[in-house]
Order: structure tokens, then sequence, then C-alpha cells
């Protein structure tokens, strides 16, 4: 008759490995469960809270739907064929070609450039989050004047960094906070 204690430890190595591959398979499903349920709840609130600039955006949306999309860490982007980009709520409108990548193109690639302007428009949606209806009033229109202003363009051409403004700087921060990944930084675009 074989020793019990002989069979048991025979059998532990499958037990082990069967209860680590289930417990391995439970992680990876309650993963992407938390993943969706955090996409979920950046939609609610980018659709309640921040409400105004979302329906900005959804309207634009609309007048590109021929556009390539995709989504992005909930986010619904847009490539457009437009030089700068923008988020409005839960929506990011990037630009297909980015007018700086020429300009860096002896320090990043293309797609290097592309990938940190999008954790940077990303870090806008992050602002939409926390300021709601005052997003617009305190994000928007400062950076659309940064961007846009002769002076604030003549800022940049003598070597201010357009990331250097506190909407920009911020939405740096936010998005490689959430993303994980590398954001523009102090690059001069201009």
């Amino acid at each position: 008759m074989p020793d019990p204690s002989a069979v048991l430890c025979k059998k532990a190595p499958r037990f082990v490995a069967l209860f680590g591959n289930l417990w391995y398979t439970a992680y990876q499903v309650g993963d992407r469960v938390m993943k969706q349920l955090k996409t979920v709840l950046y939609q609610l609130v980018q659709c309640t809270w921040g409400i105004l600039q979302t329906a900005l955006g959804a309207c634009v949306f609309v007048c590109h739907l021929r556009a390539p999309h995709r989504l992005y860490h909930g986010a619904v982007v847009t490539e457009w064929d437009a030089r700068s980009s923008v988020s409005l709520g839960m929506f990011v409108f990037v630009t297909k070609e980015p007018y700086f990548c020429e300009r860096l193109s002896d320090r990043f690639s293309k797609e290097e450039l592309a990938s940190r302007l999008l954790v940077h428009e990303y870090g806008h949606t992050v602002q939409s989050l926390i300021l709601g209806p005052l997003y617009l009033l305190i994000m928007g229109i400062p950076s659309t004047l940064w961007g846009f202003l002769p002076c604030c363009v003549r800022q940049r051409q003598q070597g201010a960094s357009y990331f250097s403004f506190f909407t920009e700087a911020w939405a740096n921060t936010l998005g490689e906070a959430v993303t994980k990944s590398v954001s523009m930084q102090q690059l001069c675009i201009d």
C-alpha cells in the first residue's frame, strides 16, 4: 500500500499549479472589469459634470464622422486635418500631421510626438473632470488665447515653450499621471 504522504506530495504541485492558474485568471478578469468600470465612470462624469464641453465636443465629433476615431482611456479620439489639437470634454481632436514634427525630427519620431501630444490632450480631459462647468472659462479661453493671440505667438517664437503656460503645463502633468506615459513636457514647438 502506498504511503499517503507520498501521494499527497505528488499531487500537491498539480493543485498549486491549478490554484495559481485560477487566481491569475481571476486577476486578469478583475483587471479588465476595473478598466471597464473606470471607462464608464469617466464617461459618466464627462456627460454630467462636464456636459458643456462634452456637448460641444459631440457637435465637433459629428462634423468629423468620416475621420478616424478610437478610444483612449475612455476618451473618444478623432484624427483630423486641422493644424492644432483640442480637447472638449470626453472628445479629443488631434492633428494628423503635427506642424512641429519637422522642427523636432532630430530628437523625436513622428509617432513619438503624436503619442506625447495625445497624452497632453488627454490631460485636458482630466481638467474637464476636475473643473466641470468651469472648464471652458478657466482652461478653454486662456488656452485658446495663448495659442492664437499674436503677442503670445511672438513670445513663443522668442523661445517660450507653448507648454509653459499654466493650462498646458497642468494638462501635461495630469496626462502623465493618469496614463503613465510621457507628455510634451516643455518642448518648444513654435
